[in-house]
């Protein structure tokens, strides 16, 4: 019987090599390695686009062309590595991640994901096995936003949610262009930057929460990512002397700031928004001085849901609350910047089922959870069968943190039914005409 999306047999697992993959991570991780005071620990500076990136990048590359891949960059950075299958005419098969980090990260987030799926390739050249389908590893360019301020960039514009002029026209805190700064470091490539789309897509990540923890599980299969809403917030007052304007003369910036820190909390707190989460990560008061009144603050407002409709509501309350801060204050002005928003993306069930046999198959118990993180697996599902598989971390599951950990084991189970996933849905047939005509 021919296998289809939804209809599988079990088919063989596949070995991988735990000892080389955990070299791997390891390896990358010195790669934009700093001392973390915080902690005392070796965290992750590995920015898009920096240095730090580009020797990463370059690293990848060498290791992909080691495995025999072929190696391509797209318009954005992105990275591809491609394993040819017996029939090169069918849409290939993709997993992959990022080795972008945010400013104080661990080894784990994106990297497993890419090298989880280099691991994979290695471990098929090992055993001598070749696929119906060609597999491609991906390592897409800007998935955590935090330099150029939208997240899952490189995905986004591969799946057409974004322009490749869009992206190349964001800029850094210090002035500097994507596009400028993706030719600087040499990786501004010539393959469209447009998707065709794989036959399937599958990302292996680590959890970044405490679930998989609690419950006792090493891997869980991924049922979706929930909405994602990211603002800045610019608010004007008006700069004075601490100690000889009085209070009711103020028009005090840095007090509007902590209002909206306040209310986000409240939103949350109220319960009219189901799972509602709310974060202000970013405070910036100018001129910074403890002797004068703030003429202006910066914030950026990070609001998750896994509903839709909640997150709107959610959205909508913020916005009234801004719009009357002034009345407070007269005089201040808001000002609000969109900078990311993706809806809640449910996953593929028959992908979620496959991760889930092959789970099984190799040993391992699993459970279904949504991803509270934005993931490049969101914006690839808009255009192909996708789905993801969940690592366990320790420590309650922290992440964008030295502290980020999983354990070798952990991250081997997870490769263990990547590979496997991977080597099945790599030697299913056609099942559409258009199939062939995608890859």
């Amino acid at each position: 019987m021919t296998d289809t999306l939804s209809t599988r047999s079990p088919g063989r697992t596949l070995a991988i090599d735990a000892d080389r993959l955990w070299s791997s991570l390891m390896e990358l991780a010195r790669i934009g390695a700093y001392d973390d005071a915080s902690t005392g620990l070796v965290g992750v500076n590995r920015q898009s686009l920096t240095d730090a990136d580009a020797e990463g990048r370059r690293l990848l590359v060498r290791w992909m062309e080691g495995a025999g891949l072929e190696v391509t960059v797209d318009e954005m950075g992105t990275i591809f590595g491609r394993r040819e299958g017996s029939e090169p005419g069918l849409a290939p098969v993709m997993a992959g991640s990022h080795i972008d980090s945010v400013a104080t990260a661990g080894a784990f987030d994106g990297c497993l994901g890419v090298l989880g799926a280099l691991e994979v390739v290695r471990s098929l050249n090992d055993a001598g096995l070749t696929t119906r389908r060609p597999i491609v590893i991906a390592a897409f360019t800007e998935e955590e936003g935090v330099r150029f301020g939208t997240d899952m960039l490189g995905s986004a514009v591969a799946a057409g949610r974004l322009t490749l002029e869009y992206a190349y026209d964001l800029v850094d805190d210090a002035g500097l262009r994507f596009g400028d700064e993706l030719e600087r470091i040499g990786f501004k490539g010539d393959r469209p930057v447009r998707l065709n789309p794989p036959h399937a897509y599958v990302e292996c990540h680590i959890e970044q929460g405490p679930v998989l923890a609690q419950e006792g599980h090493a891997v869980g299969v991924v049922t979706g990512v929930q909405a994602i809403s990211w603002q800045k917030v610019t608010i004007h007052g008006r700069a004075a002397h601490a100690g000889t304007t009085p209070t009711e003369l103020r028009i005090d910036a840095g007090l509007a700031g902590a209002q909206i820190v306040v209310h986000a909390r409240e939103m949350v707190d109220s319960g009219r928004y189901g799972r509602l989460r709310a974060t202000v990560g970013h405070v910036a008061t100018s001129p910074g001085l403890p002797s004068v009144v703030p003429d202006r603050a910066e914030l950026t407002v990070d609001l998750r849901n896994p509903d839709d409709a909640h997150m709107a509501a959610a959205e909508a309350d913020l916005a009234a609350f801004l719009e009357q801060l002034p009345a407070g204050q007269p005089g201040l002005r808001v000002e609000t910047k969109r900078m990311a928003k993706t809806h809640q993306v449910p996953f593929d069930p028959a992908i979620q089922d496959a991760i889930a046999a092959a789970a099984a198959d190799v040993g391992h118990t699993t459970m279904r959870l949504m991803s509270g993180a934005g993931h490049d697996a969101q914006e690839i599902a808009a255009i192909a069968p996708t789905a993801m598989i969940f690592v366990r971390g320790q420590y309650d599951g922290i992440s964008h943190n030295p502290r980020e950990y999983s354990t070798p084991e952990d991250c081997a189970a997870g490769i263990s039914v990547l590979g496997t996933t991977l080597l099945r849905l790599a030697n299913e047939a056609a099942d559409k005409p258009a199939d062939e005509a995608a890859a």
